[in-house]
């Protein structure tokens, strides 16, 4: 192996939008989700509706007329 090649290989935090945060390592630092394993419906069984930027609204105006 090669010295002085590698990038550093720190602790990294990734926080999701429900608050969790999981601690791994990382080359690139922390990251921000939108959904993880703890707020998923997959894994939690609920459904729940991921309205980004408002798509949902919008489809839901423009095709109730009908």
């Amino acid at each position: 192996m090669k010295a002085e090649i590698h990038p550093n290989y720190s602790k990294a935090s990734i926080t999701c939008a429900c608050g969790n945060v999981i601690e791994t390592y990382s080359t690139s630092g922390g990251y921000t989700l939108d959904v993880c394993s703890a707020c998923h419906p997959f894994f939690t069984g609920k459904q729940k509706l991921m309205d980004t930027a408002g798509r949902v609204d919008r489809f839901r105006k423009k095709y109730a007329k009908k």
